[in-house]
């Protein structure tokens, strides 16, 4: 069962999922007497380690992403403890208005939430750069969703229509869509009955690549492959 506030007069076993939780959220789990499995995504847990080492050495910290996800939630959380100089940028628009606030940190410290674009980091670098006389920057992408993201680019480029399988309200999924919208026709599908809505650019392409979000069901991916079939 996924809940978002504890329960009161229960006590049994808590589960923080791999995107990670709050400190001061965890610490109330276990002061009501819970126990907590902690099944956070060593990726994320490292991101939430450099963020919080540069909140202790006094840096100006920016965590590129989005700022509802609940990685990002958390890594803020943990940084939050240690400085009050911790912001979210899901945008180089956000970065923009922030300006005067850079300006007068000499020292800047990059963190990005795994499953965001290396062209984000990119940008933010290359805008914070010229403010910054120290620039301590962490690439915390994660590497399957780097090397998912790079596979996905060199199919694009051999294909008249790509196909991303995946929620959409995961983030690795939407942004693998956003990537290869730039280099092919993408369409974004949860199930194979979404296929139905686009079935005449898929018979009126020849060739048709297919990829997923890192947390799509491999059921999901196969029954897409069935039914491109029957289409």
């Amino acid at each position: 069962m996924t809940v978002d506030e504890l329960p009161e007069n229960e006590t049994g076993i808590c589960i923080v999922r791999s995107h990670g939780m709050p400190p001061l959220k965890i610490k109330e789990m276990t002061d009501k007497g819970f126990e907590v499995v902690d099944l956070t995504c060593l990726d994320v847990k490292k991101v939430q380690q450099k963020a919080v080492e540069l909140a202790k050495e006094n840096y100006l910290v920016l965590i590129l992403g989005k700022p509802e996800h609940p990685e990002v939630i958390a890594i803020k959380a943990n940084a939050d403890m240690y400085s009050n100089s911790v912001y979210v940028i899901p945008d180089i628009k956000t970065l923009e208005s922030m300006q005067s606030e850079i300006k007068q940190h000499k020292r800047i410290g990059i963190v990005i939430q795994t499953t965001q674009r290396a062209e984000f980091l990119h940008e933010v670098v290359n805008y914070v750069m010229p403010f910054a006389e120290e620039l301590k920057i962490y690439n915390t992408i994660c590497k399957s969703t780097s090397r998912r993201q790079n596979e996905a680019r060199e199919l694009a480029k051999t294909s008249d229509l790509m196909i991303v399988a995946g929620s959409k309200k995961s983030a690795n999924t939407t942004h693998l869509a956003q990537i290869l919208g730039e280099i092919a026709p993408t369409i974004h599908i949860e199930t194979d009955s979404d296929l139905d809505n686009y079935q005449d650019i898929i018979k009126k392409s020849t060739n048709i690549g297919i990829t997923a979000g890192a947390s799509t069901p491999e059921n999901i991916i196969k029954n897409v492959i069935k039914k491109l079939e029957t289409i």
